[in-house]
């Protein structure tokens, strides 16, 4: 037997949404306004009270007292014709004409606490209450300086082109130990750490390769004198071929974490570089691995001028190119490199590697340009290259103050997008 339960809906609760506060008003402007608005608030309450008290004062005033021509208080009983009132100033008058008076002078005075309390008090506390907030205005930009200084150097750091570029700045703020002064040297400890950080990493890196490579040119000596000896085996030298190949495999190693550890560091001297001349001489290095591989390779380098280091230029393109021939589907493959002006305009420069190959899942392009990271199959240790070539074209980009995408093509392979900037072309001198 089924049993529904009838479930009683509550009524809905509509929460009231919050107010949007506007985005483009400083902390400044807002102090500011607070500082204005509670001196208007506190005045408007003051003046209030102020009139308020002045009321109860002129409305609960004395009995009038009648004096009549004995200087004796008459008493409303007698007869209206006698009593008399004498005015500082003025002649005698009747009763009536007495309470006339007085209430005609009640009412004048008023209307004269009107407009010296309401009116007149009222455009004096908006005079006060603007000079107030101008007052406010300077307190609030005295006060609040130190904090733009903070906000400048963690601008200055995070708008660097690497992650560490920036992290030898310290703001050093200067003044009374308060919550501002606290958050700045809370600031500078952290990103003295982070620098510490960073730096320790890269002197490890560089030790470490350099280390390396000893011990790899004296095993590549030894094998190659076991495998030229007269009496050596064929088995000898299979032997010493695999171990040359897997000792190239480890000097391309180190010579990738050095070059990765180089270019993340600061490009002292920048002068004038043509990818053109770049593209045309990394794709005649390269034409003869592409044979080998049955790879085409497509040319199309025209005039794009930049400033940075050649060397670390022609590496990025190398990288690119030699990336695109291996990672590609063998026989009838191609790769197309191109050099141009950045179409969108701004001065800058474009580099476009287009290979075709296996299919690329769009959500792996990100893992791509980490270090030690390879798509599919070529995860294996028998891969070829070191699995540092994007980070590598990654770092050179970012050091030159440029980006690098990538993008998979629909047909298979990569779309590879490096943006430079520009450089202005060299008139010759006469």
């Amino acid at each position: 037997m089924n049993v529904r339960k009838k479930v009683r809906k509550l009524p809905r609760i509509r929460r009231p949404l919050p107010l949007p506060l506007p985005r483009n008003i400083t902390l400044r402007t807002r102090l500011t306004l607070i500082y204005g608005g509670m001196f208007l608030v506190a005045g408007m309450v003051l003046l209030s009270v102020t009139y308020a008290l002045f009321n109860q004062q002129l409305g609960g005033g004395g009995n009038l007292k009648i004096i009549g021509s004995r200087g004796q208080p008459l008493e409303p009983s007698e007869p209206p014709a006698e009593p008399k009132v004498r005015p500082t100033g003025a002649d005698a008058v009747t009763r009536a004409d007495a309470e006339r008076w007085m209430i005609r002078e009640r009412n004048t005075l008023h209307d004269a606490a009107n407009t010296s309390l309401i009116t007149q008090g009222g455009i004096a506390l908006l005079v006060v209450g603007g000079a107030a907030a101008g007052f406010g205005w300077l307190v609030a930009g005295r006060v609040l300086a130190p904090l733009h200084q903070v906000t400048e150097t963690a601008r200055r750091i995070s708008m660097a082109p690497a992650a560490d570029r920036g992290l030898h700045e310290r703001i050093a703020l200067r003044g009374p130990d308060d919550e501002i002064k606290e958050l700045a040297d809370t600031f500078d400890t952290m990103v003295e750490r982070l620098d510490r950080s960073f730096d320790g990493q890269r002197r490890f890196v560089a030790n470490a390769s350099h280390e390396l490579r000893t011990p790899l040119t004296l095993g590549r000596a030894l094998v190659e004198v076991a495998m030229h000896r007269k009496n050596a085996s064929d088995d000898v030298q299979q032997l010493g071929e695999n171990l040359l190949l897997i000792n190239t495999r480890h000097e391309r190693l180190i010579t990738g974490l050095l070059l990765l550890a180089g270019s993340e560091n600061e490009i002292s001297e920048r002068l004038p570089v043509d990818l053109a001349d770049v593209v045309g001489h990394v794709v005649a290095q390269t034409s003869a691995e592409a044979k080998r591989s049955g790879i085409t390779v497509h040319e199309q380098a025209d005039e794009a001028l930049t400033v940075g280091d050649a060397l670390l230029l022609e590496r990025l393109v190398q990288n690119l190119v030699e990336n695109g021939v291996r990672h590609n589907t063998g026989e009838g493959g191609w790769v197309r490199v191109a050099s141009r002006t950045s179409q969108g305009g701004g001065g800058g420069v474009e580099l476009e590697v287009v290979n075709t190959g296996p299919l690329v899942p769009p959500y792996e392009i990100p893992a791509l340009f980490e270090p030690f990271r390879r798509l599919g199959a070529d995860r294996l240790v028998t891969a070829k290259g070191a699995g540092l070539g994007l980070s590598i074209v990654r770092a050179v980009a970012r050091g030159h103050g440029g980006e690098v995408t990538a993008r998979p093509r629909e047909e298979g392979g990569l779309t590879v997008t490096v943006k430079l900037p520009g450089a202005e072309p060299q008139t010759p001198q006469s």
